[in-house]
């Protein structure tokens, strides 16, 4: 578990020490274990449907279909390394999904500045839910799965009265043809946009003081006080970042459908948690990597994937899913139990 005294904390981060903590963990064997259950998930479904799972087609399709739930599953790392909760990342990838389709529609055209005016606008509405969560969080001293809990359902609430329920259809092609079905040497923009996410939020969180603030957030909260650190501040921080990517989310998934599906990300927060947490992050915080959490998003993915070539209902996705996440947070409480012991 990370901690952090005085000289750490004032004299910023120790990139040697940063990742010689990510080297003793894969070789303690964690994060081997869990892609080694990726791809044993993977070798079953290319046996049982080896013409349809283990295709190029499929791969892109599966990468593809990551690409949202890894840029949730970013910020999501952040905000469960305090040990906090964010419930809200599916109403708030919905609202700035729908925010950034009426800007579009308002101002019309196919041009880049209308995307990226649209871009803008769904970042800046994540940021909105994600700077509301960080203040009633850290200010007013309510729960994290209280407070996202009640954003969720406010942020999908408005995304449906500025709508009137109805999917907004009225995107730009140009953004559903360079952003959502575009690719850059083979590679679909949306894994590259996601990957680059998924880079830049490690090496935040492993090489600079805000990461190592943001660890110690989750294992020492009173030791990061005594330290001089404005602590509830950077917990708003760290709720701004996972709403601002949760508002890049939407965009992405805008682009992805050339609509709104605001009926479809009804179990994204589910899965984020559960990928996040079966990465190796803990619910108790100040524990995990960035490289835990992308593999983590993989094996959901790749789960409701198989599910579908294999013809499995539906619902059984769900179930699937949700039973992945108990088992992983059971393993995380044995580890803690382990750790424990004298």
């Amino acid at each position: 578990m990370t901690t952090v005294d005085s000289s750490t904390t004032t004299q910023g981060p120790a990139p040697a020490s940063a990742w010689r903590s990510l080297g003793d963990r894969v070789r303690r064997g964690e994060t081997v274990r869990i892609f080694g259950a990726l791809v044993i998930l993977c070798v079953v479904f290319s046996i049982l449907r080896p013409h349809a799972f283990p295709t190029t087609a499929n791969i892109v399709n599966i990468a593809s279909d990551a690409s949202v739930l890894l840029v949730l599953a970013v910020g999501g790392t952040y905000v469960i390394l305090t040990a906090g909760i964010d419930l809200s990342v599916s109403g708030v990838l919905v609202f700035a999904g729908v925010i950034s389709a009426k800007i579009m529609a308002a101002l019309g055209g196919q041009s880049v500045g209308v995307l990226l005016l649209g871009l803008a606008a769904g970042l800046v509405a994540g940021l909105a839910w994600g700077l509301i969560n960080g203040v009633l969080v850290a200010k007013a001293r309510i729960p994290a799965l209280i407070v996202t809990l009640g954003t969720m359902g406010a942020s999908q609430g408005a995304a449906l009265l500025l709508t009137g329920g109805v999917d907004v259809r009225d995107v730009p092609f140009n953004l559903v043809l360079s952003v959502g079905s575009g690719k850059v040497a083979g590679v679909p923009w949306l894994v590259v946009i996601a990957l680059a996410v998924a880079v830049v939020g490690g090496v935040i969180l492993s090489q600079t003081r805000f990461g190592r603030y943001t660890y110690a957030a989750g294992s020492n909260a009173e030791a990061l006080r005594r330290t001089g650190v404005a602590s509830a501040r950077h917990l708003i921080k760290v709720y701004a970042v996972a709403g601002t990517l949760a508002g890049l989310a939407g965009y992405m998934s805008l682009a992805r459908f050339a609509t709104t599906t605001l009926g479809g990300h009804a179990t994204d927060n589910l899965s984020t948690i559960a990928a996040v947490v079966i990465g190796g992050t803990s619910l108790f915080g100040g524990r995990g990597t960035m490289i835990g959490t992308v593999i983590g998003v993989f094996i959901p993915t790749v789960l409701q994937n198989g599910f579908v070539v294999l013809g499995v209902q539906a619902f059984w996705q769900q179930v699937a899913v949700g039973v992945v996440l108990i088992a992983a947070v059971y393993l995380d409480q044995m580890r803690r139990a382990a750790r424990q012991r004298p």
